[in-house]
């Protein structure tokens, strides 16, 4: 039978760690993945902003995002990603098949944005007025 670590009490050795040698170890490996999880992290963040960049430059595919050497990136104070956008311009330089060409169409603007309101009945003609009535009754009685 194998040993159950949960039931049976672990075996006497003659040398034991001060508590302080334990607790120094401990802590060690709390800081090593400390810095391993916030290095993952800050890594994240850095790919997160480089596709918004490539997404805004026109990026066809994101896999495309490979080709960065990440070393020459990094995050700032402020959480922006430093030289990401130049990154992202020298790809599409060197890599212009990963981007979608650009049109030659003019761009549509977006219409103001006006809140919509309805006609009241003191503006209406009296056709408009009895179609708006006649609409009301006959969702009323549904």
């Amino acid at each position: 039978m194998k040993a159950n670590p949960l039931t049976e009490p672990p075996p006497d050795t003659e040398f034991q760690e001060s508590p302080d040698d334990d607790l120094r170890t401990r802590v060690d490996k709390l800081e090593t993945e400390s810095k391993e999880v916030h290095r993952r992290t800050e890594r994240r963040i850095i790919l997160a902003e480089l596709k918004v960049e490539a997404m805004r430059a026109g990026m066809i595919d994101l896999d495309g995002l490979t080709f960065l050497d990440l070393t020459k990136v990094h995050l700032e104070e402020d959480g922006d990603v430093a030289g990401g956008t130049e990154l992202i311009g020298q790809l599409k330089h060197s890599k212009p098949w990963l981007f979608a060409p650009p049109s030659s169409s003019s761009v549509a603007r977006v219409p103001l944005s006006k809140p919509v309101r309805q006609k009241l009945a003191t503006e209406m003609t009296n056709e408009e007025y009895r179609t708006a009535r006649a609409n009301i009754i006959k969702r009323s009685t549904l």
